[in-house]
This record gives C-alpha cells, structure tokens and sequence, in this order.
C-alpha cells in the first residue's frame, strides 16, 4: 500500500498547493471584492482589507506554483497572527473561537514552505529552463 500510494506524493503536493492557494485566494476576493456578499466582511476595517489584499495576491500566486516557499512562509504567518489578533481572544478552544480554519491554514503553508510547490508548478517549470 505505501509503494502505491508514495508513488503519487509529487502530484498530492501541486493538488495541496493549487487548494490550499484557491482556498485564499477566494477569502481575499470576499475581502477585497466584497463577494459573495458576506455579513462579517461588509465593512472591514484596514487589518482585514490588508489580510485580503495578501490572501488575494499570494494566493493567486499559490496557485500557480510561484515563489512557493517564500509566499507560503509569509501566508503562514499571516494565518497565525490572524488566529492570535482575532481567534484566540474569544476563547482558548480553536473549536469554540472559530479558529480552525486560520490554525489549518497556517500549518499547511507552513508544510508547503518546507516542502515546495510539487513537479506541477511555475517553479518546477522555470528550474527546468535554466
């Protein structure tokens, strides 16, 4: 089973990455844009407008695969200091304080930080040329 399975790891780590980047990619577009037309960010303040415009660019470029690491270090620590600045204040339990999403979040960036963007990425594509 683990022969099997390992043989398509590359190929879960550029499906990773691609979620992952479209997952906040489509937060900064509630952000930025305003749709879909969401309650809680229909007059955001500066800080979320700022979580958005990064989640809107760096996702983008997680998506593609470009500069993987460097972006997904970055939305790593934006995810953690969005559970601190806005999660953890309303509770210990990310459970109960809402804070699931930005604590899975920050450590799946944190692994593609580490790992790369997969063979199926901009960065592989642009290794290759040189």
């Amino acid at each position: 089973m683990d022969q099997m399975l390992s043989r398509w790891q590359p190929t879960a780590l550029s499906l990773l990455r691609f979620i992952i980047g479209l997952l906040l990619f489509q937060y900064g577009v509630a952000k930025i844009f305003k749709f879909p037309v969401l309650p809680y960010f229909a007059n955001p303040p500066p800080l979320i407008m700022t979580a958005g415009a990064m989640e809107l660019v760096l996702g983008a470029l997680l998506m593609v695969g470009l500069f993987t690491r460097p972006v997904a270090f970055i939305l790593s620590g934006e995810m953690a200091f969005a559970y601190f600045i806005s999660h953890f204040p309303k509770g210990f339990l990310p459970l109960i304080n809402g804070g699931t999403a930005a604590i899975a979040f920050c450590f799946a960036c944190l692994y593609l930080a580490t790992s790369g963007g997969g063979p199926i990425s901009l960065d592989k594509m642009l290794r290759n040329k040189d």
